[in-house]
């Protein structure tokens, strides 16, 4: 899952990406709101933190111009303003969640899934791929119970098909999904993670197959 923090507070900013990379997510930072607006136009995330109190554009216009754009990206606000009023201000123009500061990382978290799981419209946090079993809670892939050991860039390519399980994902899609701001995945990178992954989920009875000019599909081996 790729994360974006627009957080003026640099320490702040660094905690959290440091905190969400360490739970396996991918993640690029900013720390004002036209840099945050100007990437927001051109690039793709499955979540957007964003605090309001933003030098250059305020954070309540970032996300005004982001919906306008018709971009649904979840949205949680961070915010020193606790008030009734903040709360449902930031709620009107298009926030998904609201979180005061100070907080706790746990909590972002957990707000963070499920926002996640909303938007992709996976209620249930657990998926699986007939015994290959990814819990979304903590991030953690099983096969049969015994748990999946991954590199952060294997686990990205694979919760972004067991997300679409069934669906064919293309090598376009897993390399943004591997991207950051800091540099591009090429497509030679995420045949060389899917070549490991079959490796790895060989002892499942999952599999990932490739459909050539349109990417790969995450299944069972028995399924048609």
């Amino acid at each position: 899952m790729r994360i974006l923090i627009v957080e003026d507070n640099q320490p702040l900013a660094e905690w959290l990406a440091r905190g969400l990379r360490q739970s396996r997510y991918i993640v690029d930072c900013l720390h004002d709101g036209a840099q945050a607006d100007h990437v927001l136009s051109l690039e793709t995330y499955d979540l957007v933190v964003l605090d309001l109190g933003l030098p250059r554009l305020g954070g309540q216009d970032v996300l005004r111009r982001l919906r306008a754009r018709g971009n649904d990206v979840p949205v949680i606000i961070l915010t020193a303003n606790n008030s009734l009023e903040g709360r449902i201000g930031g709620l009107d123009i298009g926030a998904d969640d609201y979180l005061a500061k100070p907080f706790e990382m746990v909590e972002l978290e957990a707000r963070m899934r499920a926002l996640l799981r909303r938007s992709t419209g996976k209620k249930n946090p657990t998926l699986a791929c007939g015994t290959l079993t990814y819990d979304s809670n903590t991030q953690a892939f099983s096969i049969a119970g015994q748990d999946l050991e991954l590199t952060p860039r294997e686990h990205a390519v694979l919760v972004a098909l067991v997300m679409q399980a069934g669906k064919t994902v293309s090598k376009r899609t897993l390399a943004t999904t591997l991207a950051t701001l800091d540099g591009e995945v090429s497509i030679d990178a995420i045949e060389i993670y899917v070549h490991r992954l079959r490796r790895k989920i060989e002892a499942s009875d999952a599999m990932i197959a490739t459909l050539r000019g349109l990417g790969y599909l995450l299944r069972q081996r028995d399924a048609g």
